[in-house]
């Protein structure tokens, strides 16, 4: 609500006046929940809310009970955190928050990654893990929607969501604030029921049972709300297999490019004169990474990504290799693959007759799979 720009100068005239802020800060996070603006909105929040507390408490000392007021807080609650369980567990259960890293990440020295970006990569890796994390955020959202079951869905929301929350400190994610909001959302939800939960599980004390408060009596509404989250549900998680399916079918037809994998440059000929390995070399090649089709990736002994358009004649032995921006379709190398492990690429790129050869590289954590037995620790 407040990240529209209608908000953004009075509530920087408070952050500079108040908070006494006097750099320059966006409203539009980029993608971070924790910017400068986040925090000043945070405060500002706090703030209102400390005021409109102290309004209704002088003006509401009348009432006797704010019965109907706390159950369909906790339904706004509920509803909140429902909604984003959901969406956040769907996404890591298809693998789109998480993905597989790419083999061009695979090749990054471990010491450039950002804390989030090791994150990112860790917890892509595994496509059981993401199934877990995703399963887990689904199973709690889902026992939000009862109210019988919804303690126990706050409960396992509460825990998945410390989770998150260790891992944003831990690892320098920017969404600190927001996961911050959705844990202590499941820790007021699981708070209604404590002391019964306390007599359960600590005291070992007998509870007798729950008495719902129901702010509408009619049979009826009550129907009708149990139907709409039947629908609501079923429309979820038709929505959810269609998106999985067609993530996992786009997949599967996404065969591996020919000349798929990390191939390591072994000699690389320019003009008949053979350029050294040498690490500050910006023109001679030391990766050439394909894995998608029609793009290739050559990493420069500078440790530079360079992109190409990259398209494969497996008939006439003939590629591609071409800058993104160039229209030409001519192919201008030829190569030889010799037992899929030794691959010559011949031809000429930027006006330079080129000789490269190259040999594939094994990469261990792309080729290592699950193993049951163990004999001895495997920890590289």
């Amino acid at each position: 609500m407040f990240s529209s720009r209608l908000f953004e100068t009075p509530f920087k005239w408070l952050g500079k006046t108040v908070l006494d802020i006097n750099y320059s800060y966006d409203v539009n996070g980029f993608g971070s929940g924790d910017n400068t603006y986040a925090y000043v909105t945070l405060v500002i929040n706090v703030i209102l809310a400390i005021i409109i507390s102290i309004i209704w408490i002088l003006l509401g000392n009348s009432r006797k009970n704010y019965n109907k007021l706390f159950y369909w807080f906790i339904v706004a609650l509920r509803i909140f955190l429902i909604s984003f369980m959901f969406s956040y567990g769907s996404v890591k259960i298809i693998q789109l928050q998480f993905p597989y890293p790419s083999l061009a990440k695979m090749l990054e020295p471990l010491g450039n990654f950002s804390p989030m970006g090791l994150a990112w990569t860790y917890l892509g890796y595994s496509k059981g893990y993401n199934l877990f994390m995703g399963l887990m955020e689904i199973i709690g959202g889902l026992l939000l929607i009862p109210r019988r079951t919804s303690t126990l869905g706050a409960f396992i929301t509460m825990g998945v969501m410390t989770h998150v929350v260790i891992m944003n400190f831990t690892y320098d994610i920017p969404v600190k604030i927001f996961s911050i909001h959705l844990t202590l959302m499941a820790l007021f939800i699981f708070s209604t029921d404590l002391k019964r939960f306390i007599k359960i599980f600590i005291t070992n004390k007998p509870i007798r049972s729950y008495d719902y408060f129901n702010p509408i009596k009619n049979k009826t509404y009550h129907k009708i709300i149990l139907w709409t989250k039947c629908i609501l549900i079923i429309a979820f998680f038709s929505i959810f297999f269609v998106q999985s399916y067609g993530n996992n079918r786009g997949k599967s037809n996404t065969n591996k490019p020919p000349l798929y994998g990390v191939w390591e440059v072994t000699e690389y000929i320019k003009e008949g004169d053979t350029l050294q390995p040498l690490i500050t070399d910006t023109e001679r090649w030391r990766y050439l990474i394909i894995e998608q089709a029609n793009h290739a990736i050559a990493k420069t002994m500078n440790d530079v990504n360079h992109s190409f358009k990259f398209k494969t004649d497996t008939i006439n032995k003939k590629v591609m290799i071409y800058s993104p921006g160039t229209k030409s379709e001519t192919y201008n190398f030829k190569y030889e693959l010799l037992n899929n492990e030794i691959l010559t690429l011949k031809g000429d790129l930027y006006l330079y007759n080129l000789e490269i050869k190259l040999r594939k590289k094994d990469l261990l954590l792309d080729s290592r799979d699950f193993h049951w037995i163990n004999e001895k620790p495997f920890n590289r």
